[in-house]
């Protein structure tokens, strides 16, 4: 929206809507979930790469970790985006979500600590008092 514009992730690999993965998920690139993850889902590429698409008939109930995570659907557990969360109208997250930029629709709930992790060279900046100020916010 505003700043450096992200090239769109190829999207890889789906869990299938009539799919249920338990155990943990690690991908690479793109992944969309349209099914059920009872698990820790997280991109193998670290912070550098890797985006998530949670469909609105999707879940994940564990960790999620990806530079990029769109969510559509239902989150049960941390989220970590490096880079961009995008929040759709139906989401529904119960968690905490640390984030460097949000986008985040109209309808979305998030029932946690919204955190967001300040950009490289950056300072957290500082109340008036020179306490520093909280980076967190709970929304619901």
């Amino acid at each position: 929206m505003f700043g450096k514009k992200t090239t769109p992730q190829e999207i890889g690999s789906l869990i299938g809507a009539s799919t249920t993965v338990t155990g943990d998920v690690s991908f690479s690139g793109g992944l969309r979930v349209d099914g059920i993850v009872r698990g820790a889902v997280r991109c193998s590429e670290g912070e550098k790469g890797g985006m998530l698409v949670v469909s609105e008939h999707g879940c994940i109930e564990g960790e999620v970790r990806a530079s990029h995570v769109v969510v559509a659907g239902r989150i049960n557990g941390p989220v970590h985006a490096a880079e961009l969360i995008e929040l759709q109208p139906k989401a529904r997250v119960q968690g905490d979500v640390q984030y460097r930029a949000l986008e985040m629709h109209h309808g979305a709930v998030v029932e946690g600590l919204m955190v967001h992790i300040p950009a490289e060279g950056r300072a957290a900046p500082k109340a008036a008092s020179g306490a520093p100020r909280p980076e967190s916010v709970k929304a619901t």
